[in-house]
């Protein structure tokens, strides 16, 4: 028996989640909301339509309602929709604080139903490249991971400008980033430090570096920036979007969001240098001087095959028993309170203690 969802807001994601669930056999769109009424012109025939969120969480053809809204209605959304026994999905980020987030979590549990949320970056095929290489170990012990993202535009689009509506770039791709990172390293975090700006938006953030440290000894860094400006004639996809991952046997990176990554390693490793300076062609020095030919060993790290129609495959599977969500809420908790320590230490200017 299908899945039967109703969406509710109907703009660019809403069209982009209907486009998804339309090719999968198992899920039914039955309904779609939008408190525009001109969004929902284009409503494909045999959809209800309506302009009240109400209406269509108490539809009693709808098992899931998908919110697509903007960020500051997904509390009373979800409790409407919890509250009308409707099982649930959120779209990132989930709850713009941490008292937003419990209040959904009473009314969820008090209600018993399904709750999760859309990280469907999960599945970007540059993520599970470099968490490929992570998992494999064949770096060694890591001790920096690092992503960057940079665009050149600096303007965010519609409601994403108003802080009022949960605008800016770390509730809109911070939290993306943020979910990627902790969702591949494991173990607790000991502190956050962070700078997080306005540059040339005056009313929300659009540049942010996160440092996390964890209590293993990895430093993870999350990089962000709207208003970086490149050559346009460039090939290379660093600047696009960037991983980079440095363990003590190897170092490893992945570009482009339709990655192409690589792993160097060396065929010889210097563990202990002499007390006596060795003079080379490039001064005093090992560590800076041009490789002997042959030493850096550089392989290339095969894409991942990953993509966002994974986060529904598994979410048809897991609303059937079959395993378990994806993402679960206490991970997207835990992504908040990073994201509140970011925001406090970039306040302060000092790092933040954490876990």
């Amino acid at each position: 028996m299908s899945i039967r969802f109703g969406i509710i807001g109907f703009g660019f994601m809403g069209h982009e989640h209907l486009s998804m669930l339309q090719e999968f056999d198992g899920i039914d769109v039955v309904a779609i909301c939008d408190n525009a009424p001109g969004l929902l012109d284009d409503v494909p025939d045999g959809i209800k339509k309506y302009v009240d969120a109400n209406d269509l969480v108490k539809d009693p053809d709808v098992d899931v309602v998908l919110i697509v809204a903007n960020n500051n209605q997904h509390l009373k959304l979800v409790k409407a929709a919890a509250e009308a026994k409707k099982d649930i999905i959120c779209e990132k980020p989930l709850a713009l604080s941490a008292a937003d987030l419990e209040e959904m979590e009473k009314v969820v549990k008090e209600n018993g139903v399904k709750f999760t949320v859309h990280q469907q970056r999960r599945f970007d095929p540059d993520f599970r490249t470099i968490k490929q290489v992570f998992d494999g170990g064949s770096l060694g012990d890591i001790y920096t991971v690092q992503t960057k993202l940079y665009g050149f535009n600096g303007n965010m689009h519609d409601w994403h400008v108003y802080p009022e509506q949960g605008g800016g770039m770390l509730y809109d791709w911070g939290v993306h980033l943020i979910d990627q990172m902790l969702w591949m390293i494991p173990g607790k975090i000991k502190s956050v430090f962070a700078d997080v700006r306005n540059v040339i938006n005056e009313n929300v953030d659009d540049y942010f570096k996160i440092i996390m440290r964890f209590e293993s000894g990895i430093t993870a860094e999350v990089e962000l920036g709207t208003y970086f400006l490149k050559d346009p004639n460039a090939e290379n996809k660093w600047f696009e979007r960037h991983w980079f991952m440095g363990g003590n046997k190897g170092t490893a990176y992945v570009d482009g969001f339709d990655p192409i990554g690589k792993k160097c390693t060396t065929s010889q490793l210097l563990t202990n240098v002499g007390g006596q300076r060795t003079m080379t062609a490039a001064g005093p020095t090992r560590s800076f001087g041009p490789p002997p030919e042959g030493r850096i060993v550089v392989e290339p790290i095969e894409a991942a095959k990953t993509n966002h129609r994974m986060y529904f495959e598994n979410y048809v599977k897991a609303y059937r028993g079959e395993e378990e969500f994806l993402v679960q809420i206490p991970q997207v908790k835990r992504v908040l309170a990073v994201m509140d320590a970011a925001r406090e230490s970039a306040r302060t200017m000092k790092s933040v203690d954490f876990e």
